[in-house]
């Protein structure tokens, strides 16, 4: 092994070497240990379509720190991974495929061999994402890693349909759903997303049948018109109420249509009737089962209109809402156009407007599901962390409608439902019956639909443990401990999640859901590939490692907030490893002799308190002790920013600008027992330092750590026989380490050296100019002060401190500064070179009179002032007095300097 670290930081060096370490040595990996408390996270399952990118990267370091963290508090703690089968992205994928290299579609293969190479598809391309995963550092248990889609899964997700169905809450019925007509399938409310856009409300009059002027309706989908069944008006719109019972025309075609009294319509909004469309639209098919109406089609599943549309049959939905709008006009059923805000429902993975389809489908009675999972969030055994999202949960869930469950896909989980095609019996099954329950015959075939991807992901908290089999890991790791997620998903999965795994296995899935907010570009904007504004996380890896990514993203965040991508960000969590190497090199370097031995360190077996001790050492134990104890109250609270925030300070502000600066002249004396102890305290901070920091930098703390001096025996004990960081002990908080009186002392005394340095800046001195100074100070204070001599010496530069009570002491000709109790003064003359000085002065003086005189003969022209705007005339005045106001102090300082000449 290498002496010491490399002279310069680069994460290639080492990074995919530690990782294939980790995972040669099954670092990751957790067992049912009843020595052991479990700790366990399923990982959210990227599609097997995915690549990764900001969003994983963000969800999964914020799990993955998690997880170190609590294996090295000493829990089997269990990162579960997989991935999920995208029944839609996947199949679209696959037949783009086929299209491209083949020219088929897939009805042309057949089930079977779509299927086939639909398999194939997913071998080659579905542990991609994984292997990105590595790259990032995700400490995932991989030899547990599942498949929504593999045996285990697929049992799961039969048994939980079966019960489901022997239950009576799953059934098959004719209803309205949404319908992607570009992806080929039934989409969940969950799956269409919602938008404002701007559109159109057209007017048309509906004669009366008996030649009377009839109703005025307002709609923003004029094409649906050919399935009108009624209009409905408000029973209590005292514009209609003589209308109700009364029949009107549908313009153009003549067919009649009921007005009927119902409370859907709102009196306020349009002219207060609404054409009554029951196969085309949720809330009209709601007025429609209320009276009876008929079910009418006229737009077909690949979103053309049908035949009910007469001439119009063939066009697609908008062609025909430009041609049946224009006919309508030209017939003079238009009333008025008005441009108007439309909400509109887009098929969340194509971005296809859905349309409200009347379908024979498969559903889940959800009712009697939600009613579980409203009652553990507000009992408190599921807690939401920020909380505020508890009430998105709560909303969707106390909103539900039925949730439809089939797909019209071949890739994803079969429907074990099987029909008889001779007597018509249905069968929902385990596994496939040999033959009908009802008549015998051995002629039948299964449901040609596939459930919903999010069906199989439901169950995956408790499926990838083993459900419905009594597993070890089912009894041990179950339930988990947390979920992270993005705000996003709580209805997609997070409801899902919940009320699948209490009704099969009794328990809440998780305890915790820990909501992250979405990374943005740098403008705050969403990334997207429409925009271009995506950021590949592999690309920043290869430029700046994965632990500057981590760290970026663990320190800019808050819970359930969105965060900025910012380069400059990244350049700061990179110079912040930076930082830590060169420390870490300077300490190596001082520990280990011209053959790489360490040299002696201190032995602290009997006690820090037989160790001699500097309050330096002590202040610096006390750092890293009360981090220790602010980092993990903070991880318990999720706090996970303000946790990797202090560990940043006490390393860059504290150990490296500081206690490094403070024992060097102690590393390069004489004193062989003082150095033990310098050796000794540097190293106890830095494995402590270095231990709170793994989490979030996993690969630059393991590769300092392997230079560092090892406890065998200790690790040894702990099953560490490889010695590495990530199977180490997480610090833990010591009363005995507090040293309120050393920590106080070290504070004053850095606070005069900082002092000294504000004032070398200001006076314009240079660092290797020696100084004196004076410090007046009584009782506690002076001797704070006093104990901090040779520190102020060493890194202030000065040469001779004068301590004294008296202030008269003080000379006449200083510069100063107030820290509490303790007053110091430097002499002028030994901060300033008045002669190199007063030519500055001089310059300076100048310069400004050139700049007063100009502003002064801008703001008395009188042309500028009178074109000018009133802004840039505020700022010349606003000039003007900041440059007579500098130009006053110069001249002061240069009567001063000049005397002394």
């Amino acid at each position: 092994m290498e002496k010491n670290l490399a002279k310069t930081y680069d994460p290639k060096d080492f990074e995919d070497r530690i990782y294939q370490e980790w995972e040669e040595k099954r670092a990751f990996h957790a067992e049912v240990d009843p020595n052991k408390k479990p700790f366990t996270i399923v990982m959210p399952p990227p599609n097997i379509t995915g690549q990764l990118h900001m969003g994983h990267a963000l969800d999964q370091t914020l799990q993955d720190v998690l997880t170190r963290w609590k294996r090295m508090q000493g829990y089997s703690s269990l990162w579960l991974p997989g991935s999920d089968h995208a029944s839609i992205a996947t199949e679209v994928k696959v037949v783009d495929k086929i299209r491209k290299e083949e020219g088929k579609e897939k009805e042309e293969l057949g089930r079977e061999e779509f299927l086939r190479r639909a398999w194939a598809w997913k071998e080659e391309y579905g542990g991609r994402i994984t292997e990105q995963c590595r790259k990032l550092g995700d400490s995932c248990d991989w030899e547990r890693e599942r498949f929504t889609m593999d045996e285990g899964c697929n049992k799961a997700v039969k048994e939980m349909f079966v019960r489901l169905y022997e239950k009576g809450l799953i059934y098959r019925g004719n209803r309205l759903i949404n319908w992607c007509p570009e992806c080929g399938t039934s989409l969940s409310d969950a799956e269409v997303e919602h938008e404002d856009k701007n559109g159109k409300y057209w007017y048309f009059r509906y004669p009366g049948a008996d030649g009377s002027e009839g109703i005025v309706v307002a709609t923003s989908r004029p094409e649906t018109m050919f399935a009108d069944e009624a209009i409905a008006v408000h029973p209590d719109d005292e514009r209609y109420k003589h209308l109700i019972g009364t029949k009107v025309l549908l313009p153009l075609v003549g067919k009649e249509l009921p007005i009927i009294a119902d409370q859907y319509p709102d009196p306020e909004k349009g002219t207060g009737a609404v054409k009554i469309t029951p196969a085309h639209d949720p809330n009209d098919f709601e007025v429609g089962q209320r009276h009876g109406l008929p079910q009418t089609t006229c737009i077909n599943m690949d979103a053309t209109m049908g035949e009910t549309a007469g001439k119009y049959a063939g066009m697609t939905r908008f062609e025909c809402r430009k041609a049946w709008v224009a006919d309508l006009e030209q017939a003079g059923y238009l009333v008025k156009t008005e441009e108007k805000v439309i909400p509109s429902g887009e098929c969340y993975r194509c971005n296809t407007i859905i349309e409200p389809m009347l379908s024979d489908q498969w559903f889940v009675k959800m009712e009697e599901l939600a009613k579980p999972a409203i009652d553990v969030a507000k009992d408190g055994r599921l807690e939401h962390v920020p909380e505020r999202f508890e009430k998105i949960y709560l909303h969707w869930l106390e909103n539900i409608r039925d949730w439809c469950i089939s797909r019209q896909l071949w890739w994803g989980h079969r429907i074990p439902a099987y029909y008889c095609d001779d007597c018509g019996e249905l069968m929902v099954a385990r596994t496939e019956p040999e033959k009908c329950s009802k008549c015998g015959s051995t002629n039948l075939r299964q449901d040609e639909d596939v459930l919903d991807t999010w069906f199989s992901s439901a169950l995956w908290p408790f499926s990838t443990l083993g459900w419905p089999e009594k597993t070890p890991e089912m009894e041990y790791f179950y339930p988990t401990d947390v979920l992270v997620t993005g705000y996003d998903i709580i209805f997609f999965w997070v409801v899902r999640m919940v009320f699948s795994a209490l009704e099969v296995t009794g328990e809440s899935p998780f305890k915790y859901v820990y909501v992250h907010g979405l990374v943005r570009d740098a403008e705050g904007r969403k990334m997207s590939k429409s925009l271009g504004n995506g950021i590949d996380p592999l690309e920043i890896i290869d430029q700046y490692g994965a632990d500057a990514l981590r760290f970026m993203l663990m320190t800019g965040i808050t819970p359930g907030n969105d965060m900025r991508f910012k380069e400059d960000k990244l350049e700061s969590a990179r110079n912040f490893a930076n930082k830590l190497w060169n420390a870490s090199r300077f300490v190596i370097m001082n520990l280990q002799d011209e053959e790489g031995n360490f040299k002696a360190m201190a032995e602290a077996g009997q006690g820090l308190d037989k160790l001699n001790l500097k309050d330096e050492d002590k202040w610096i134990l006390a750092r890293v002790n009360e981090a220790v104890q602010y980092v993990t109250q903070s991880m318990d609270k999720f706090d996970l920013s303000l946790a990797g925030q202090r560990v940043y300070e006490v390393i860059w502000n504290e150990y490296c600008d500081w206690y490094i600066e403070l024992v060097k002249g102690r590393l390069y004396g004489d004193d062989e027992a003082d150095k033990k102890v310098a050796r000794y305290v540097l190293v106890r901070a830095l494995k402590d330092m270095l231990k709170l920091l793994h989490p979030f930098m996993p690969f630059i703390t393991e590769e300092i750590w392997n230079f560092l001096p090892k406890e065998a025996d200790k690790a040894q004990a702990a099953g560490n026989s490889e010695g590495f960081l990530i199977k180490e002990s997480w610090p833990v908080f010591d009363d005995g380490l507090t040293f309120a009186a050393e920590v106080e002392t070290m504070e004053r005394t850095m606070e005069a050296i900082r002092a000294i340095r504000n004032i070398r800046a200001e006076a314009e001195a240079a660092p290797s100019r020696k100084l004196r100074a004076v410090i007046v100070a009584e009782g506690k204070a002076m001797k704070q002060i006093q104990a901090g001599e040779r520190h102020i010496k060493a890194l202030a530069n000065i040469t001779e401190i004068q301590f004294t009570e008296d202030k008269s002491q003080v000379p006449a000709e200083v510069m100063s500064a107030v820290m509490g109790a303790v007053e110091l003064f430097i002499p002028l003359d030994d901060l300033l070179d008045y002669k190199a000085e007063f030519e500055r002065l001089t310059k300076e003086k100048a310069r400004l009179e050139g700049e007063v005189k100009r502003v002064a003969g801008k703001l008395n022209n009188q042309g500028f002032v009178a074109k000018a705007p009133e802004k840039v005339i505020q700022e010349e005045k606003e000039k003007q007095i900041k440059y007579q106001d500098m130009l006053e102090k110069v001249t002061e300082r240069l009567i001063l300097v000049e005397k002394k000449l």
